[in-house]
């Protein structure tokens, strides 16, 4: 254990004031659902190509991956061979370890219930699109997943909680139930992997868990270790910026969008469960308009969608969900101080 340990703990020197900016993951995330992707029988090659961004080869355990690179290998595995219950399967593909601090800093722990306080409390450390709350006065005890975000990444986050835990207590851990607000591909299949009854279109999500599962002990257990590791995951925690969760769901949502050119105000806010009204308060309150997120979101993705050279200029400003050319070419020579085709020149 002491090996894996000085490995990490050189992680709180390095500086990552980049690393919740934007619309981003952070390359250990990327690798993991590559490598997930790849185990699940996809072409690693294809994977990539798809990405537009070779990120496998990366050795900055501090560098970033764009949002939509990430997604677009997703769109072309899918386009491949659409999967049932993706991020599930994605979860039962991605061992302990995957996430090196986090995990570390979960396996050691006494208990189950310190494991899940452990992870609600550095979460951050991987960027999680997520937050945990934990309801330890119900009988049983409820561990809801808080975000706006798709069903897919609620699917993988608390599978891989459940079966990280079942392993880490020698598949001693069964829940009560767990949770989904959407309904799963199939029930029936998240139930013989997670090993508990699943119940889809519920009003939260999350996993439920009896006061004897909060209480199993962890296999691994080790408070010399942990105290080591939480000392340089609170270094690094304290160096992380404080991102705004409204302003970042609502650019996850519109990336999601942007190329059906389904931007309207009205279509994110239904798809984040609020009303209009309720999301421009929430994005006034971070200092900014719906208008300018948007805008943000538009530039970040117009490069991208720029360097393709397959795609024509004005089929660029139409995913972008401009209604004629002229509108995006303004937009992109008030974001970069050039035009969209002086921007392909320069690339080229």
């Amino acid at each position: 254990m002491t090996a894996p340990a000085k490995s990490l703990t050189k992680r709180a020197n390095v500086g990552r004031s980049e690393r919740s900016q934007g619309l981003t993951y952070p390359i250990v995330t990327a690798r993991v659902f590559l490598t997930a992707l790849v185990r699940l029988g996809y072409d690693r090659q294809a994977l990539l190509n798809a990405a537009g961004v070779d990120f496998s080869r990366s050795d900055d355990p501090d560098a970033i991956v764009p949002c939509q690179a990430v997604g677009n290998m997703f769109g072309s595995a899918m386009r491949t061979r659409p999967l049932k219950n993706m991020g599930m399967r994605l979860a039962m593909e991605t061992p302990m370890g995957a996430f090196p601090l986090l995990d570390y800093l979960v396996l050691t722990c006494e208990t189950v219930g310190d494991a899940i306080r452990q992870l609600a409390r550095y979460f951050r450390l991987n960027d999680a699109p997520y937050e945990l709350e934990i309801q330890d006065a119900e009988d049983p005890v409820q561990i809801v997943f808080r975000s706006q975000i798709g069903s897919m990444v609620f699917e993988f986050g608390i599978s891989l909680v459940v079966l990280h835990l079942r392993e880490e207590t020698e598949n001693r851990l069964q829940p009560t139930y767990v949770s989904f607000v959407h309904r799963p591909d199939d029930i029936r299949e998240i139930e013989e992997a997670l090993g508990c009854p699943v119940r889809g279109e519920a009003l939260w999500n999350g996993l439920a868990l009896s006061p004897e599962a909060w209480r199993l002990p962890m296999r691994r257990r080790d408070s010399v270790l942990r105290s080591v590791l939480e000392s340089h995951a609170k270094e690094i925690l304290a160096r992380l910026p404080e991102a705004d969760d409204s302003v970042r769901e609502i650019r996850r949502s519109l990336m999601a969008r942007i190329s059906q050119g389904d931007t309207e105000i009205e279509s994110v806010a239904r798809a984040l469960a609020t009303s209009s009204r309720s999301l421009q308060r929430r994005l006034a309150a971070a200092g900014t308009s719906f208008q300018e997120v948007l805008d943000a979101t538009r530039r970040d993705v117009a490069g991208r969608y720029l360097e393709d050279r397959t795609l024509s200029v004005g089929e660029v400003a139409y995913l972008l969900g401009y209604s004629e050319p002229a509108a995006f070419h303004r937009a992109f020579k008030r974001w970069n101080g050039i035009t969209p085709l002086e921007f392909r020149r320069q690339k080229a």
